[in-house]
C-alpha cells in the first residue's frame, strides 16, 4: 500500500510540473505567433540582426547595410583606364633629331615637306596616308618606296628627297609625328584613306574619290 501511495504522489508531482511548464510556454507566446520551425536565409538577410544573433556577424559589419549588388561592387573596384594623352603631349614626348632607321626617316621627311605648316593632326594624317599606301596593295610596300614613287609627292624630284633642316623645331616635330604614326596608338584617318590634296587646288582625280575629311589645308579621300 505504501508503494501505491508513493507512485500516486510521484504522478501528481509530475503532472504539476508539466502544468507549470506548459503555462509558462503559453504565457511566452501570448500576443505573438509561435516561432516558425524553418527560417529562410532571406529572412536572415533582411532582419538587421544585432551582433551575434546569427553567429555570422562581427563588430566590423554589425551596423553596415548591404545595398549594392556584389557584381556592381566588384566592377566599381576595377580602375578605369587612363585616357590617351593628347597629340601635343605625345609629340613633345617623341621629339628628336635622329630617326630610328631609313624608313622612319622617309616618313619624317614626308611630314616635314608636305605638312610642317599644318596643325599636328594634319601632319599625323599625312603620315597615315603614307602608311596606308604601304598596306593597300596598290602602292609600294615600303615607306621610302611610297614617298619616292614618281609623280606622287611634289617635294620629291627625280626620286631624290631634299635635305631637311634638322636643326629646326619643325624637323623634331616631324620625327615625333612619324614615330606616333608608326606606333598606331592614335589615329586621325581610316586605313582606306590613300589620297589628299591642298584645298587651294582642284585635281580632276578628286572628283572620282570619296571625300573623307579636311584637316587644316588638306582634304583627304578614300
Amino acid at each position: 500500500m505504501f508503494q501505491t501511495f508513493r507512485a500516486a504522489a510521484l504522478a501528481v508531482a509530475a503532472f504539476t510540473l508539466l502544468a507549470v511548464l506548459w503555462d509558462g510556454r503559453v504565457s511566452a507566446w501570448q500576443g505573438d505567433a509561435p516561432p516558425a520551425v524553418v527560417t529562410s536565409f532571406l529572412a536572415h538577410a533582411s532582419a538587421g540582426a544585432d551582433v551575434g544573433d546569427l553567429g555570422l556577424n562581427d563588430d566590423t559589419t554589425a551596423n553596415e547595410t548591404v545595398t549594392a549588388d556584389p557584381l556592381d561592387v566588384h566592377l566599381a573596384q576595377v580602375p578605369d583606364e587612363p585616357p590617351a594623352p593628347p597629340l601635343i603631349d605625345l609629340v613633345e614626348d617623341h621629339e628628336a633629331i635622329e630617326t630610328a632607321n631609313a624608313e622612319q626617316d622617309c616618313l619624317a621627311n614626308a611630314v616635314y615637306f608636305e605638312a610642317q605648316g599644318e596643325p599636328l593632326e594634319g601632319q599625323l594624317a599625312v603620315a597615315e596616308v603614307v602608311l596606308n599606301r604601304t598596306r593597300s596593295g596598290r602602292y609600294p610596300v615600303t615607306i621610302c618606296g611610297v614617298v619616292i614613287q614618281p609623280a606622287q609627292f611634289s617635294f620629291v624630284r627625280g626620286g631624290v628627297i631634299p635635305r631637311a633642316d634638322r636643326r629646326t623645331p619643325a624637323w623634331r616635330r616631324a620625327v615625333a609625328v612619324a614615330r606616333i604614326a608608326q606606333a598606331g596608338d592614335l589615329r586621325m584617318l581610316p586605313r582606306d584613306v590613300l589620297w589628299y590634296h591642298a584645298d587651294y587646288v582642284a585635281p580632276g582625280w578628286g572628283r572620282r574619290l570619296a571625300r573623307n575629311t579636311k584637316i587644316g589645308l588638306h582634304i583627304f579621300y578614300s
